[in-house]
């Protein structure tokens, strides 16, 4: 089992930033490639971001590739989303997602094994 606990959502006036954490306990930290997703409401839950294991591979969603930064610190086993330039549209609900493969179908929800409980993003216009 791998436990995850996202931290860090608040709400931002348009055009600011925010650092999402999400802190990993259980297995192998290393051995997992990380995610985010986002649900807002009324909507289904899509891919903001994913990171290798070792970090050095991520990919990003279109909507949010040049202003959000997916990063990972293996020796504290977390994962970080640095958001910048946000706005209302990226009002959301964060989630942190797990899976042991690093892959192009880390872009859906269903293939991951493991989910945080989510922190809300809410960007003020």
């Amino acid at each position: 089992q791998v436990q995850l606990v996202e931290s860090g959502g608040g709400l931002v006036q348009a055009g600011g930033s925010l650092r999402l954490s999400c802190a990993a306990s259980g297995r192998t930290f290393a051995n997992y490639a990380m995610n985010w997703f986002r649900q807002a409401p009324g909507k289904e839950r899509e891919f903001v971001a994913t990171i290798s294991g070792s970090g050095g591979n991520f990919n990003y969603a279109s909507s949010v590739r040049g202003r959000f930064t997916i990063s990972r610190d293996n020796a504290k086993n977390t994962v970080y989303l640095q958001m910048n330039s946000l706005k209302p549209e990226d009002t959301a609900v964060y989630y942190c997602a797990a899976r042991h493969v690093y892959s192009g179908s880390n872009t859906y929800p269903g293939r991951m094994e493991y989910w945080g409980k989510g922190t809300l993003v809410t960007v003020s216009s």
